[in-house]
This record gives structure tokens, sequence and C-alpha cells, in this order.
């Protein structure tokens, strides 16, 4: 008999299938992109126009949110829809198309954010600031919508249509092995960053390396980093 996992449900999460895999660190990163845009979107409407070191630190930060999803996303475009996508019927691969059509859309919004991003740091405008703020609530409404979708339908596709060792072998190619070892350091630090009180032991247990590694030496200076850019944001 297959057993069913107890999932992780997180603040904001809309929903979360149940089924044999363990969809722990699918959540926590949906968790971790939606903190971002919520704290981007407070940011960029409290940081005055003509401080310049904030809207730098900003960039960096929004350059950061950027790879990290933009890697999110080439993983799922790249090996878990077509792994879906061979054992869905065609009420499945709609949605998986979806998934996919969804990530075009949302990467030119990324992009306009940069954009504003770079031109709030070069110089104080205001019509670039008003501009950025719209695009900012833009990106985070257009992102939230497809994490609900993706969690209400595509990880129950995951939950009917994977194994566990299915799951474990595209999480590792496509997501983990592409990584070098600072890069996984870097998306550790990141999204470990203000979790919960009560999630962190169920997202990385104490005794994992990684976690051992991220309160030795990632967290602070992390949140150095996120008090830099996020320092007018209420």
């Amino acid at each position: 008999m297959t057993q069913t996992k107890e999932q992780l449900r997180l603040p904001g999460q809309a929903a979360a299938p149940g089924g044999p895999l363990d969809l722990t660190g699918m959540y926590g990163m949906h968790w971790a992109f939606r903190r971002d845009l919520d704290r981007f979107v407070a940011a960029v409407a409290a940081t005055p126009v003509a401080d310049r070191a904030t809207w730098q630190a900003l960039q960096r930060r929004w350059d950061l949110f950027r790879r990290v999803l933009h890697d999110h996303h080439t993983g799922e475009d790249a090996g878990l829809w077509p792994a879906l996508a061979a054992k869905a019927d065609a009420a499945g691969r709609a949605t998986l198309a979806a998934m996919e059509e969804e990530h075009h859309g949302i990467d030119p919004l990324l992009d306009a954010v940069a954009e504003g991003m770079a031109r709030m740091a070069a110089a104080a405008d205001a019509d670039a600031w008003a501009a950025l703020q719209v695009r900012v609530v833009a990106a985070r409404e257009r992102l939230h919508a497809h994490l609900a979708h993706e969690e209400r339908d595509a990880l129950e596709l995951m939950q009917a249509l994977l194994s566990p060792a299915e799951w474990h072998h595209i999480e590792r190619t496509y997501f983990q092995q592409s990584k070098s070892p600072r890069q996984i350091a870097e998306v550790v630090g990141w999204a470990l960053h203000d979790v919960p009180p009560g999630y962190l032991d169920r997202m990385l247990p104490a005794a994992h390396p990684l976690r051992i590694g991220w309160q030795l030496f990632l967290r602070r200076p992390f949140a150095r980093r996120e008090r830099a850019a996020f320092r007018h944001a209420p």
C-alpha cells in the first residue's frame, strides 16, 4: 500500500494535495517567493526616491529573487512537467501546458521590475518610482496566482502520477545537481530567512548539514543584507 505523506502547510499556501511524495522543498520555495514579493511591494512603496544606497541594495536583492525563481521554473519546465506529461491524460496535459505558459507570462514582468530597479539605483527618478510600484504589484499578483494554480492542480498531478523514487530523481537532476555549492548555499540562506516559528525543523531538520551551515555561516550575513534592502519597508 502506498503511504500518504503528511504535507507541509505554510502561510499563504493555496493547497497541499495528499499523496506519496514529500513536497516540503517545493512548498518552502513557494513560501519564500510569496514572502519576497510582499516585501518588495512594501519596500518599493516606502523607500525614498533619493535613497540610492537602498535602491542599489533592493536591485541586488531583486536579482537574487529573479535568479532563484528562474532556476526553479527552469527545473519544472525541463524535468518535472515533461515527466508528468508522459503519464497524464488530456486534462492533465492541459494543466501542464498552462503551467509553462504562465512561466513565460511571468518573465516579462520580472524583467520590467529589474529595469525599474536599475533606474532607481542609478538616479532619483519620481516617474520611474511610480511606474515601478505598478510593475512590482503586477508581478506579485501574477506570481501569486500561478503558485496557487500550481499548488491546487499541478502538485495534485505529481502526487497522482509520480512515485517517490521518480520525484527524487527529478528533484536531484533538475533542481539540485545543476547548482554549485555556492549556489546551494545562496538558496539555503534565502529560503530559510524568517521562516515562521514552528516550520523550520520541518523544512530542514536541525541535524542536517545545510541547516548547521546556515546557522553558523549564512543566517547572519543574509539578515544584514535584508535589513539594508528592506530598511524602509513597514
